[in-house]
């Protein structure tokens, strides 16, 4: 397994206590909000080179089935990528953590079978950026396994969604937004989603402002399919 050097210039994200915060809750919520069925889920099936944006500590790697050959991990925050380093290191598959950013992805183009992002698009600065890139480096006919915040069906929660957004929820949470369109930005972006499904986590309980999500997958378009377009 290739591990790649984690230090070096000054990272492009930086929200340490937020890292420390959210490596800690994360863990817990594998099991008491039902993620870790989810990650299985999303993962499911994969195989070749798969390109992970935002690992951040690296829950996902041993969900990964075997039909993996290598699993490149951008993780652009200092200390979730020091965890993911060592999560990597227990993984069953080969996996490179490397630093960079969703809106300039360090890899040439067309090189990855399959790209994920978990709960990732929520936090980037630039969806359109980030998706135009996940489409660059992979193959036609690649696929985008997500798993995502998303707006809220009633009206009372995407209104409080939307305040959050606009105001102190992003400061806190490392630039987490809850309201963002993942299923729109992702066919926009030119991916044909081909199945999807709305989930809650978690299932049971209070319901929250990150309750709503959506699990899916989508295609980039071979050459010689009629898969519409990027907006530019």
């Amino acid at each position: 397994m290739r591990l790649r050097n984690t230090k070096g210039p000054k990272d492009a994200v930086h929200h340490p206590a937020f890292a420390r915060y959210y490596a800690r809750m994360s863990v817990a919520a594998e099991t008491t909000a039902g993620i870790a069925a989810v990650r299985a889920e999303l993962l499911s099936g994969l195989s070749g080179r798969v390109i992970e944006i935002g690992a951040g500590n690296g829950l996902n790697f041993g969900h990964y089935p075997t039909t993996v050959s290598e699993v490149v991990a951008i993780e652009p925050e200092r200390t979730l990528r020091q965890l993911a380093v060592r999560a990597a290191l227990g993984a069953g598959i080969p996996v490179d953590v490397v630093p960079g950013t969703a809106e300039a992805l360090p890899v040439r183009d067309e090189t990855f079978d399959a790209a994920v992002v978990s709960l990732v698009l929520c936090t980037v600065r630039d969806v359109r950026r980030s998706l135009a890139e996940i489409r660059r480096v992979l193959r036609p006919g690649g696929e985008l396994r997500f798993f995502e915040h998303v707006r809220a069906d009633d009206r009372a929660m995407a209104a409080t969604q939307r305040v959050l957004d606009r105001t102190f929820w992003p400061l806190l949470t490392g630039g987490c937004h809850t309201s963002r369109d993942a299923r729109a930005a992702i066919e926009a972006a030119g991916f044909v989603v081909e199945r999807q499904r709305g989930i809650r986590i978690p299932e049971g309980g209070v319901r929250l402002p990150t309750s709503a999500c959506v699990l899916g997958v989508a295609r980039r378009p071979t050459a010689a399919e009629p898969g519409r377009p990027p907006r530019r």
